[in-house]
This record gives structure tokens, C-alpha cells and sequence, in this order.
């Protein structure tokens, strides 16, 4: 089910930046979007490459940087992006980008995430193009699999199991991915 824009809210939203660095460990962002060779997991420019059977895809840079990073992204085109898979241009990311297990995450838990990201360092960079082939690289083709694969309903707990087994499922199923 993917997200549109036009359907997020647009509420003003106080951002808890603990909880946004709580949901940046627990996603493990900086294992995909740190600069590779570098010991600063803050420094989120991008480039590692992710072998696939698909071909490489490259993670972006989703540092605070306006021109190569999100920095001139909304809040909404950032919960667009990571809940439903589209860009702010309304592309297709491949699901190489876990958006089908963040979608599973809390509103509130993105909101905060991207509130986050803001208060850690801009990189500059262009990270390259993926090394995906014919017909793998058609990202219109992306939204087919979108149909068939986030057919799942955003997360609920279970209230038949504890608290600390509905947060831990939250965790392995959303942001844990």
C-alpha cells in the first residue's frame, strides 16, 4: 500500500530526537548510509554497495546536505520515502530500501527519525547510479511488486502477548527490518 504524500499528516509534530536516535539504532541506518571507510557513523553521505542477485545498488546519501542528501526534503516527502518506497520526485526506490518493513513503523517513530537526521552533519557527494540491468532497472515495474508485497496492514499489537513481546515485535518487524 504505498504512501502518497497528499495522505500524511500535517500537523505541527514536537519531535523527540531521543526517540529519532533510538529508531536510527535500532534501523540500523548507518550500516547502509555511513560513508564506507570512515569511522563516523553520523557522517551519512552514502555510497556502500549492496550486491544483489538484482544487480549493485549503492545507498544513498541521506545526510542533512541540501543539494546531495535530504536536506531540502519535508517531513512529508521523508515519510513518503520510508513508509511507502517513493521519492519526493514520485519515483519508485527499489526495495533493496527496506520501506515494506518500515511501513510497519509508527508515524510518529519516522517523524522523530527525520527530525533526527537533521542534527547530524551535511556531506556533500553525489553517490553514483546503480549498476542495476534490463528489466530489473524499470523502476514503473517497482510499483507491481509494491501491489503484491506490502499487502500488510501497519503494525498492531497483539493484545493477547506482553508489552515487551509487542515491542520487540515491533522492533524485528518496522524499524528493525
Amino acid at each position: 500500500v504505498p504512501v502518497e504524500v497528499s495522505n500524511l499528516p500535517t500537523s505541527t509534530y514536537t519531535a523527540d530526537l531521543a526517540s529519532g536516535k533510538t529508531t536510527f539504532d535500532i534501523g540500523g541506518c548507518s550500516s547502509c548510509h555511513a560513508v564506507p571507510k570512515q569511522d563516523d557513523r553520523t557522517k551519512l553521505g552514502g555510497g556502500l554497495a549492496l550486491a544483489s542477485p538484482f544487480g549493485i545498488f549503492y545507498a544513498p546519501n541521506i545526510s542533512p546536505d541540501p543539494i546531495d542528501g535530504i536536506g531540502r526534503w519535508t517531513e512529508a516527502e521523508f515519510v513518503a520515502a520510508v513508509r511507502g518506497g517513493t521519492s519526493p520526485r514520485g519515483e519508485h526506490y527499489f526495495p533493496a530500501f527496506p520501506f515494506a518493513a518500515y511501513h510497519q513503523a509508527k508515524m510518529s517513530d519516522i517523524r522523530d527519525l527525520f527530525a533526527y537526521l537533521k542534527t547530524l552533519p551535511p556531506v556533500s557527494g553525489k553517490v553514483r547510479d546503480h549498476d542495476v540491468p534490463f528489466p530489473f532497472n524499470v523502476r514503473r515495474s517497482v510499483g507491481g511488486w509494491k501491489l503484491l508485497f506490502m499487502r500488510e496492514p501497519i503494525w498492531t499489537a497483539d493484545a493477547s502477548k506482553s508489552a515487551e513481546w509487542n515491542r520487540g515485535a515491533y522492533l524485528v518487524n518496522g524499524p528493525g527490518h
